[in-house]
């Protein structure tokens, strides 16, 4: 059973997850979600069962002192809800966690339980893929959703994959089914330097998201970091002649495939971000009065949804992007 009696009603609100592993080159994803829980102090308010759905032996639990007493943290995915102050607040339902080992299906149709209970009005899940691309060059992201009209009204490409997925495409597909919009925004992390963390991929996921559910997102040290990011591989490439022969063959190849994208509409959507981030009354902090004091910490017991999605209504597998 689903226990939220410590979580509000909540405004507008949208859930976006993002989760470790295949699905996540360079943690960009996983680090955006963390971004956002750490810029808005989140708190945890839900967590799932790892026994459910976690190998421990593939995602083994850490051990840790606390005052000398020693405690153990299982992998697990997590749930926190943040509220956008400002002019036109809004709430996020924060999901993080880790690609589970098995049962799919059920961990989707949990997740999917908070939804409902939540009256989340779209689900955004964030991943990243391993591409051809050159790091010099602004990170690509592309927005995929499998409902036809969704693409049409957000200006999102229908996804038309097909090949192995991950739990993105699983999720996707499942939010599908049971009448919940979802959109997947991918970022593609140089196959080159695909080592983590990656704060150029996570601050251009951030910025995609910021554009799809119009909010203003506090970026902090994210942009010094992508900055520091880049001028580090920067340096590493200069001391390989090959790598920097390719890199710049990646250039020549995505400046010509970009050339259309210097166009009005992808300035209109620069200069747009722009004002949003002088408004003053875009401000994204918390509230008035509110300090996040009405989440709880998750009961150790297994939530379980009051109204899950119907059975019949099994996730497919349309997959997501393609991985390397």
């Amino acid at each position: 059973m689903i226990e939220l009696e410590g979580v509000p009603e909540l405004i507008d609100p949208v859930m976006v997850a993002a989760f470790e592993g295949w699905n996540d080159a360079g943690d960009a994803a996983s680090g955006a979600v963390a971004h956002l829980d750490r810029e808005w102090k989140g708190e945890v308010f839900a967590a799932l069962d790892a026994e459910d759905y976690y190998d421990f032996q593939v995602n083994r639990p850490t051990v840790w002192l606390d005052n000398g007493v020693r405690k153990i943290t299982w992998p697990t995915t997590r749930l926190s809800v943040v509220r956008i102050g400002g002019a036109k607040p809004r709430d996020l339902v924060l999901v993080r966690g880790i690609e589970p080992s098995m049962r799919w299906r059920s961990f989707c149709n949990e997740l999917l339980g908070f939804a409902h209970e939540l009256g989340v009005e779209m689900v955004v899940i964030l991943g990243a893929l391993l591409g051809d691309t050159p790091h010099t060059r602004p990170v690509p992201v592309s927005g995929v959703t499998s409902d036809p009209d969704l693409a049409r009204t957000m200006h999102l490409e229908e996804t038309k994959y097909e090949g192995p997925t991950g739990i993105v495409g699983v999720l996707q597909e499942a939010c599908t089914h049971a009448g919940v919009p979802a959109v997947s925004l991918w970022a593609a992390v140089p196959h080159y330097v695909s080592q983590p963390p990656n704060p150029k991929a996570t601050l251009a996921l951030l910025n995609r998201l910021e554009d799809l559910i119009d909010v203003r997102i506090p970026l902090g040290e994210l942009p010094e970091d992508a900055r520091a990011w880049q001028l580090g591989v920067d340096q590493l490439a200069a001391e390989d002649s090959e790598v920097a022969e390719y890199v710049q063959t990646l250039e020549e190849a995505r400046d010509t495939a970009d050339l259309p994208e210097a166009s009005g509409d992808a300035i209109a959507r620069e200069f747009e971000r722009y004002l949003r981030r002088r408004d003053p009354s875009a401000d994204p902090g918390p509230a008035p009065g509110g300090d996040a004091t009405y989440l709880r910490d998750p009961s150790p017991g297994r939530p379980r949804p009051r109204r899950s999605p119907d059975p019949e209504e099994e996730p497919g597998e349309t997959p997501d992007p393609p991985q390397a």
